[in-house]
């Protein structure tokens, strides 16, 4: 089963949520995906917070964006690289480090009851 597949089924049983687990070593950068439609739903806010998805916003908010800029980031390690005007907000982490362990949150502010798009993943830091 792709992931895809897999997102698509862990989503109609759990609102809208996706996830996935990656392993990388201290010192290493790591990218973390989460994608929308933009060109569909138009520039949305997201945010990232590391801990699960919490019912409204995000559990210990590590970066935010408002749908054209980053307005708010816990440290300058927390960076969005991706195109926001196409819907690419995936979070890279710099520098790894074994704190940085734990599983991270994207939620997309899909206007509307219940409809926001949540991802999360399950980072594991090893040391090299």
């Amino acid at each position: 089963m792709t992931l895809v597949n897999f997102c698509f089924l862990f989503s109609l049983f759990l609102g809208n949520v996706c996830g996935e687990n990656l392993e990388a070593f201290v010192g290493q950068d790591v990218t973390m995906a989460c994608n929308y439609d933009a060109k569909y739903y138009g520039k949305l806010a997201v945010c990232w917070g590391k801990g699960t998805i919490p019912n409204r916003g995000c559990a210990n908010e590590v970066i935010k964006t408002d749908g054209t800029a980053v307005i708010n980031r816990e440290s300058e390690r927390y960076v969005l690289f991706g195109n926001l005007e196409d819907g690419d907000v995936s979070l890279t982490i710099r520098q790894l480090q074994e704190s940085d362990s734990g599983t991270y949150g994207c939620r997309v502010d899909i206007p509307g009851w219940f409809n926001d798009h949540k991802h999360e993943t399950v980072l594991n830091v090893v040391a090299g």
